[in-house]
């Protein structure tokens, strides 16, 4: 079972968002009503997973935030942003959060989201002793339109990191969430085209539960069918760099909206805000098709 701490000061929202989260038989729930007693709640209880709202007295929701990522680094943080918060959000992704939830797409994005995360906070344990040895490495992949690929390559990738000493728990989730709304965009907007509309958000991370889509008619499709994902991936002992490219039509990087601006929080442009937030750059080259992101690695004390 997965245990999930739910910070809030309203009784209401608690439940609410409790009741959510317990509609996927593998989680059990856990309360706080704010900052200081979701603290004490962490070590009596050890959660795997931390769901808090923003606004709240005493310790706010960015305070907490930036005191699991110092105290509990391995436990991420998915954020409640209510109209408003915005800009509170942006600066706790800034501070380790892994990811967000706006308060009126809760029941739509809730549970996906808790999902995401937590399946990229895992980390294989078995390799760990040979590839701490690992000073630099690079490859690159051609992955077909199969989205069962993905995670696997998002594992080896924080594995990589993980072994290398190249950031913390909290940063790895972090790279994780943003290398995986990358791929999914090169699959479903780049290579088969499709709209938001046309793929709904709770079916990027519920793919086991499909019944047959748009998706999957193209998979099987001219021009789309024979459509690679290109990934390049390097990591040395200053930076992360990986490379997505989709071979989709593309579109014009300059009517990218503004990532920056507390708006997009709550906007279609999820994902790129988030992948702004966690990387340190990001690229595109000028057909559209290609994204390279960049984080650089944080010396280590005495290093």
């Amino acid at each position: 079972m997965t245990t999930v701490l739910v910070v809030d000061d309203s009784e209401v929202d608690r439940r609410l968002i409790g009741g959510l989260l317990e509609k996927d038989p593998e989680f059990t729930v856990t309360f706080a009503g704010d900052g200081l007693e979701a603290l004490e709640r962490l070590e009596r209880v050890a959660p795997d997973l931390v769901v808090t709202d923003l606004q709240m007295p005493g310790m706010d929701g960015l305070e907490l935030v930036a005191a699991v990522r110092a105290e509990y680094p391995q436990v991420p943080v998915i954020l409640i942003t209510a109209h408003g918060s915005e800009e509170i959000a942006g600066a706790a992704l800034e501070w380790g959060a892994a990811s967000y939830v706006p308060k009126p797409q809760l029941a739509q994005r809730l549970v996906d989201t808790a999902r995401q995360v937590l399946m990229l906070s895992g980390t294989d344990r078995e390799q760990m002793h040979l590839l701490e040895h690992l000073e630099e490495t690079s490859f690159t992949l051609s992955l077909p339109n199969d989205s069962s690929l993905i995670q696997p390559l998002i594992d080896h990738v924080q594995l990589l990191l993980t072994s290398m000493g190249f950031c913390d728990a909290t940063e790895r989730v972090r790279i994780g969430v943003a290398l995986e709304e990358c791929l999914l965009n090169a699959l479903y907007h780049g290579n088969l085209q499709l709209s938001p509309a046309e793929l709904p958000a709770r079916q990027w991370h519920s793919l086991a539960d499909w019944t047959p889509t748009l998706a999957d008619q193209r998979r099987l499709e001219d021009p789309y069918k024979d459509r690679k994902i290109h990934v390049a991936v390097h990591i040395d002992d200053r930076e992360l760099r990986i490379v997505v490219r989709d071979e989709g039509p593309g579109f014009d990087v300059n009517r990218l909206p503004n990532p920056d601006d507390p708006a997009n929080l709550v906007s279609t442009q999820r994902g790129l805000r988030l992948i702004h937030s966690f990387m340190d750059e990001v690229r595109y080259n000028g057909s559209g098709n290609e994204v390279t992101l960049i984080k650089f690695r944080v010396p280590r004390e005495g290093s």
